[in-house]
């Protein structure tokens, strides 16, 4: 089996070829439109298993994350979660994660197909720290729930979270409020399999039960960008606005890649963002990874899909990493310069403007 290439500084260079996907995340079915309006006009909960869930415990738990994420780990409290990367030592992201405290567990959420993947390459920089990491997606089941939820959580939580990227613990598990999609509300349920599979039918008299795909499309709609391995190693954490949503600290001290992150930060090198675009087409044809061209130079791609989902008003939804000269004339296209033609649509948030 392939092993990583480490540099001087011990930072392995990228994910083996070996180890990298050790199954791809299957290409969803379109919702009905009936889910789709579950979600919009009602409310809904959907298992999601293209999620895995890596446990790390030990004395040295935080420190050993903080020093190898984008973000703050050491000052995770027990009332929030944060998101954050693990790049490359070129500063790549390799992996997107959700993190939070639960009890002395520090929990990552991240996409199954890159799971034992990024589990094994963080284990081998553990060495001397007192901190273990282990595959805990058979242990837990997560499940989204979205739109007019809250009166169901309410029969299995005592409180619900507040604001974005807050948790509360309960004995049904972890409910964490993640950003909102379309002006709805959305949490995320990690917790005991079992326990989650014998609560779950009674949210069926108050909420509809819909696809997975459902929830993706809603992440592309509250413009977060998920690292899937199609794009392991494409994007630096601007590039998939990561500074905006708060997945960098620029405060904290080094991990792999920092030098480069801290470099598109500050001296205006950050030429290249992500937008919400709709395009023609299903997911069979459109996917992450694939690259995008620009009418007015046909020649080289002007950037890549970072994430697709099948949309509610038809074609697919995307987030697209792209030049940001490519936006101000012309058109962009899925493969090549004349396939199909994006349309690009507003982000809930701002991005800064850059010089």
């Amino acid at each position: 089996m392939n092993t990583p290439l480490v540099n001087a500084s011990g930072n392995a260079s990228g994910l083996t070829p070996a180890a990298a996907a050790p199954a791809a995340l299957p290409i969803l079915p379109r919702p009905s439109a009936e889910e789709f309006a579950a979600v919009l006009e009602h409310g809904a909960y959907m298992p999601l298993p293209q999620f895995g869930v890596i446990d790390t415990t030990g004395d040295d738990a935080a420190s050993f994350l903080h020093a190898q994420l984008t973000n703050d780990v050491q000052h995770l409290d027990a009332a929030n979660a944060r998101l954050c990367g693990y790049c490359s030592a070129k500063g790549r992201l390799l992996a997107s994660f959700l993190s939070w405290r639960s009890g002395d567990t520090i929990r990552l959420l991240v996409s199954k197909d890159l799971q034992a993947a990024v589990q094994k390459r963080l284990s081998m920089f553990v060495l001397r720290a007192k901190a273990k990491l282990a595959d805990a997606s058979g242990e837990f089941a997560v499940v989204g729930l979205a739109g007019d939820v809250r009166g169901a959580l309410s029969g299995v939580f005592d409180a619900l979270p507040d604001g974005v990227h807050v948790q509360v613990d309960g004995t049904a598990g972890t409910l964490i409020r993640v950003p909102d999609a379309l002006a709805r509300l959305r949490y995320l349920w990690i917790g005991p399999k079992a326990q989650i599979e014998a609560l779950l039918p009674s949210l069926d008299g108050r909420l509809k039960h819909v696809s997975p795909a459902v929830w993706d499309w809603l992440d592309i709609r509250a413009g977060e960008p998920r690292i899937t391995q199609p794009v392991v190693e494409q994007f630096v954490p601007q590039m998939v606005n990561f500074d905006v949503l708060g997945a960098v600290n620029f405060r904290k001290g080094c991990y792999p890649g920092q030098e480069v992150v801290a470099r598109s930060q500050y001296r205006g090198t950050i030429k290249r963002r992500t937008s919400l675009a709709n395009v023609a087409g299903e997911l069979d044809t459109v996917r992450p990874g694939t690259e995008l061209f620009h009418s007015d130079d046909p020649g080289q791609p002007c950037g890549m899909i970072v994430n697709a989902a099948s949309a509610q008003g038809g074609g697919v939804d995307l987030l697209v990493e792209i030049k940001l000269t490519a936006l101000e004339s012309g058109s962009v296209h899925v493969g090549a310069a004349d396939g199909p033609a994006l349309r690009f649509l507003a982000l809930p948030y701002g991005l800064p403007a850059e010089v």
